[in-house]
């Protein structure tokens, strides 16, 4: 059966057939909708499924896309494509309990600075845990630094007391103070910062033994507030 002209609506044969816009014409009724002028395949513009001259084609600001049967066929397929992407996003981050916030610049600086900080705490931290664990002994201590707490009193089992505290033998050792103490007991020897000491013996890693040159005092004395001379 012969198609029908896009024109004139009677049957199109073979011999002046033109397939063109999705239509079959008659020769010569593939003519200008304007000027009616005739046109040829490589003559006319097609707009909204019409033909038209040069002269008469429709002026538009923007290019206009025939909406064939192919290109109706990609848009649809684009469309399916972002909808499966979306969903497909969706249900990665149902559930997880939280936002999807946009990585824009601002959020990068943000997310610089927060890092920088926790780094700086971090080794405020670590210069302070190295310091208590790591503290110099008196003579290696700056003019100024905060004075040494004093050492513990011989840690004894329940139900012993300390030994008497007497003199050891031994050769003659001296030393100096370098931060002022005041006895708490009566068998210690009160320190002035510059005291010369004599006969110091160490009686275990926090007191010593030895006599105050200046007062003539002798007992006990924290060790960590002289130094040797």
């Amino acid at each position: 059966m012969n198609p029908p002209c896009g024109r004139c609506n009677k049957s199109v044969y073979p011999t002046e057939k033109i397939n063109c816009l999705d239509k079959y014409w008659h020769k010569g009724c593939f003519s200008c909708e304007v000027c009616k002028m005739a046109l040829s395949m490589t003559t006319y513009k097609g707009f909204e499924k019409k033909p038209y001259c040069s002269m008469h084609y429709p002026k538009t600001s923007f290019t206009i896309v025939a909406d064939t049967p192919e290109n109706l066929r990609l848009k649809q397929q684009s469309m399916l494509n972002s909808q499966a992407l979306y969903k497909g996003d969706f249900e990665k981050n149902k559930g997880k309990g939280f936002s999807v916030v946009v990585d824009t610049p601002e959020m990068q600086r943000l997310k610089k600075t927060q890092d920088q900080i926790s780094n700086i705490k971090y080794h405020e931290e670590f210069e302070k845990s190295r310091i208590r664990s790591d503290a110099p002994p008196p003579e290696n201590r700056q003019d100024g630094e905060e004075q040494p707490s004093n050492p513990e009193r011989f840690s004894q089992p329940v139900g012993q007391t300390r030994p008497a505290a007497v003199a050891p033998p031994g050769g003659e050792r001296r030393y100096q103070a370098v931060y002022s103490y005041a006895a708490a007991e009566a068998d210690e020897v009160s320190l002035q910062e510059g005291d010369l000491l004599s006969d110091v013996e160490q009686i275990d890693e926090g007191w010593m033994f030895g006599c105050n040159q200046r007062t003539g005092q002798r007992g006990m004395l924290p060790a960590n507030y002289v130094r040797p001379v």
